[in-house]
């Protein structure tokens, strides 16, 4: 009997840590680290929400019903910090002698919430019970904290998603982008967009791999998403640069660049396979066909083009292929709307993936070569 006890006390002790090791990791380290208990709590819940979208025969409505779904996984994480609390201290005060476990997880729930109703039995218990409030208050207090960081975070996100609209439309094309920017200035007016979205991608990058849950928060329109707007403004700026026949400015290959990497760390942080050192010549997702269809339309509308087709193909799709599979992928773990060259790559014609499979083996960090690419 000693020895169980022995062991209840070490594994509640070892829940214990581990959950204050996991909030600190989530809470307050600004790194991309990985967390495995909020990956089975978010593929978990992903999973039950799959079941209501999929009675829904409409993207509109599955969209409604995905909406709940990352701020319904936040808060089932932390409510399973707490349970998991509240347990290893159940097992700790069992352990010293405080009762049957009933008695001890009376106690322990006292302590967690703060009520006070039970006291202990011995100066050991007591010291359990002062530390176990402060890890209730402390969690809380962290959650409390935590979320306007991220609510902020997602709402400079989506002041670039709305501006979207305005240039490239609804749904968001790359092609429309440069069209309409020919229409009404003469290309004039990409000169200060280009930096700016170099700027959001950059911090997309830091808030979205910090702050992971931030990925699966849904725009306020069921028709906007920060994949398939990236994705448009990604291939916007790859068919300018390639394709349009204007003076080279440095401008829209940074932001290019950017772009990529940002898509890259993203889905390497949730496993998405993608390509770490892409060659221009990879095959990408976008056909032949569909390049001289945009060509064809940008050139009926007098936007100058470069006189030789094929190498402008060619330098889209050095440039795409930095991107291709991270934005498709994305689009895909997201449940993205409808879009071009986007989310209409889903060979399956789905706009809602299966959960994401846990995986079996985690990826290789991209170095630093790698990354030059």
């Amino acid at each position: 009997m000693e020895v169980l006890k022995v062991v209840a006390f070490v594994v509640g002790l070892a829940l214990v840590l581990y959950t204050i090791r996991a909030a600190i990791r989530l809470f307050l380290v600004p790194r991309a680290l990985q967390l495995y208990l909020a990956r089975f709590v978010f593929v978990t819940v992903r999973r039950v929400f799959w079941l209501f979208a999929n009675t829904r025969h409409d993207f509109v409505r599955r969209d409604a019903v995905m909406a709940f779904y990352a701020p319904v996984a936040l808060l089932s994480l932390f409510t399973l910090w707490l349970a998991l609390v509240l347990i290893g201290y159940t097992a700790m005060y069992w352990a010293l002698g405080n009762g049957p476990p009933s008695s001890a997880f009376i106690e322990s729930g006292s302590s967690l919430l703060t009520l006070g109703f039970a006291r202990g039995r011995n100066l050991a218990t007591i010291g359990l019970m002062f530390t176990e409030a402060a890890i209730g208050l402390g969690l809380l207090a962290l959650f409390i904290a935590y979320l306007p960081s991220l609510y902020g975070a997602f709402s400079r996100r989506e002041a670039g998603v709305s501006k979207v609209e305005v240039r490239a439309g609804r749904p968001p094309s790359g092609i429309y982008l440069i069209q309409l920017a020919w229409t009404v200035g003469r290309m004039e007016i990409l000169k200060a967009l280009w930096p700016e979205w170099e700027n959001w991608f950059v911090e997309v990058d830091e808030t979205h791999t910090s702050f992971p849950p931030l990925v699966y928060f849904r725009s306020g329109h069921p028709d906007e998403s920060w994949v398939t707007s990236a994705g448009a403004i990604l291939d916007g700026a790859s068919m300018y640069v390639s394709s349009v026949d204007v003076p080279r400015t440095p401008e829209p290959e940074f932001m290019i660049r950017a772009g990529y990497l940002c898509l890259r760390h993203i889905a390497a942080f949730f496993w998405i396979p993608v390509p770490e050192d892409p060659a221009p010549t990879d095959p990408i997702s976008i056909e032949r066909r569909e390049f001289d269809a945009a060509y064809d339309r940008l050139a009926a509308g007098g936007v100058p083009m470069k006189p030789d087709r094929d190498q402008c193909w060619r330098d889209f799709a050095g440039w795409r292929v930095n991107y291709d599979a991270a934005l498709i992928g994305l689009a895909r773990l997201t449940m993205a709307p409808p879009a071009p060259w986007s989310t209409d790559r889903y060979p399956d014609g789905h706009y809602l993936p299966p959960a994401l499979p846990w995986p079996q083996r985690r990826r290789r960090a991209e170095s630093p070569e790698s990354a030059e690419s």
